[in-house]
């Protein structure tokens, strides 16, 4: 007779579950739910399971976005293994335990939004309609991943040529890259993502919000600052988020000081070798603008990516399904980038909440 599993080792055996399904995103963690608490997410689980081993579920966070109104959300989820009819009846369960759920909230849950790690939108999902503009609550769905598995020479090689020969001019000017999470490391990076953000005309995170990112994440070895130096100063700084078989350039910046050192470039080769070293598979770079979108806010920084190669993944779009339309007019009406929002808490919380709350035994159905 075995017992009942502990919260604590549901939640860890969710996290196995995604770090071997190769496509899953760290977003979809028990650690991201953690995290994303400290700014006042809630958070649910489900996971459906065959003959004991899961074959799929979601890490689902709720926000609330106005008094007694709040939304779900699935970011880089749900998570489905399996053939497209086995896939489809695991997501119906999802949606179904979902809805369930909300039929018994104290608040009025105006949609459910998912952003699966999808290339191609399955057969099955029906009923949701595409965000038409980003707003405040969805991430990127087109990226470019860098294949490590490859030797360092046939990285360089795939790169564009303006990037391996900025590479070099950083080597020649005396470029170097150094790794620092100390509390001065994240004070350094904030100094220099801050002033980016500035010169970029971007709304900058809280430095909270680093400062719980790094504090949740050292301890299990899932996050690294580095920084290029020359000449005694750090010029260009980058946070990088390891899970499963993938390093995420998640945050960064740069000073326009001593700009013709090149030292971005190195920064991310450097990082590239790291992981490689690591163990990682592949080193995404997190978010580029859709093609011909030269008016898109992420164009410059897409120009930079784009001179490392790598190969270009195009997400399903952000999808909601709509349960209140009413409700869900006067989400969209606060949520696009340009109107008035609710900003996030400005005292982030690095604690532990023990659990991201609520994967109970019946959040776990047997397909």
């Amino acid at each position: 007779m075995s017992l009942p599993l502990s919260e604590t080792d549901r939640w860890t055996t969710w996290d196995r579950f995604l770090e071997a399904t190769p496509d899953a995103g760290f977003m979809q963690s028990s650690w991201w739910a953690e995290f994303r608490a400290g700014a006042g997410y809630e958070s649910f689980g489900v996971t459906l399971k065959e003959r004991d081993a899961i074959v799929g579920g979601a890490m689902v966070m709720k926000w609330s976005y106005a008094p007694g109104r709040c939304f779900y959300y699935i970011p880089d989820g749900p998570v489905l293994t399996g053939d497209e009819p086995a896939a489809g009846e695991v997501f119906a369960g999802i949606l179904e335990y979902i809805d369930k759920r909300r039929k018994t909230e104290g608040k009025t849950v105006s949609h459910l939004r998912i952003e699966p790690r999808w290339r191609c939108l399955p057969g099955f999902v029906r009923g949701f309609q595409v965000l038409a503009s980003p707003d405040n609550y969805a991430e990127p769905r087109d990226t470019l991943c860098v294949d490590l598995r490859q030797s360092e020479d046939a990285i360089l090689a795939q790169m564009k040529p303006k990037g391996r020969y900025n590479i070099r001019i950083a080597r020649k000017h005396g470029v170097s890259i150094v790794e620092d999470a100390s509390d001065q490391g994240i004070a350094d990076f904030l100094g220099i993502y801050g002033v980016t953000a500035i010169r970029q005309r971007t709304q900058a995170k809280l430095p909270g919000y680093f400062k719980a990112l790094v504090s949740k994440l050292s301890p299990r070895q899932q996050v690294s600052i580095f920084f290029a130096e020359h000449q005694g100063r750090r010029l260009a700084a980058a946070i990088v988020v390891y899970f499963g078989r993938r390093a995420t350039y998640f945050f960064g910046g740069s000073l326009a000081l001593h700009r013709h050192v090149m030292a971005p470039y190195l920064l991310q080769f450097e990082i590239m070798r790291s992981a490689k070293a690591r163990g990682c598979e592949w080193y995404d770079l997190w978010g580029i603008a859709p093609g011909n979108r030269p008016d898109d806010p992420w164009h410059d920084i897409t120009i930079f990516k784009r001179k490392f190669g790598g190969v270009e993944i195009n997400l399903v779009p952000t999808l909601d399904y709509i349960y209140d339309p009413t409700v869900y007019a006067h989400y969209v009406s606060t949520a696009s980038p340009t109107a008035p929002h609710r900003p996030e808490q400005p005292e982030w919380s690095a604690r532990s909440i023990g659990n991201p709350a609520l994967m109970h035994e019946d959040d776990t159905i047997n397909a």
